[in-house]
């Protein structure tokens, strides 16, 4: 009976362990930290520190040329 227990006591505890970390991992503020951490990824190299002006370049690029295109059609519609 007592390796009956012990084994239904180990279960128990990697059972709690197992809740705290699912509790951890979907806590909002966990979450929020991963997806800050992915964007910083993104855009700085996280070994060296600096700045990926490839990436940086491409967002700019982007939200000009959105910009552009919006003028262009706010013209013609006008």
């Amino acid at each position: 009976m007592n390796a009956l227990e012990a084994e239904m006591e180990a279960t128990r505890e990697r059972l709690a362990a197992t809740i705290d970390q699912l509790v951890h991992r979907t806590s909002p503020k966990t979450i929020a930290n991963r997806q800050v951490a992915s964007v910083k990824a993104h855009f700085v190299d996280t070994e060296t520190g600096q700045p990926r002006t490839d990436n940086i370049l491409k967002v700019v690029g982007g939200v000009v040329g959105t910009i552009v295109v919006l003028r262009i059609i706010r013209k013609i519609v006008s």
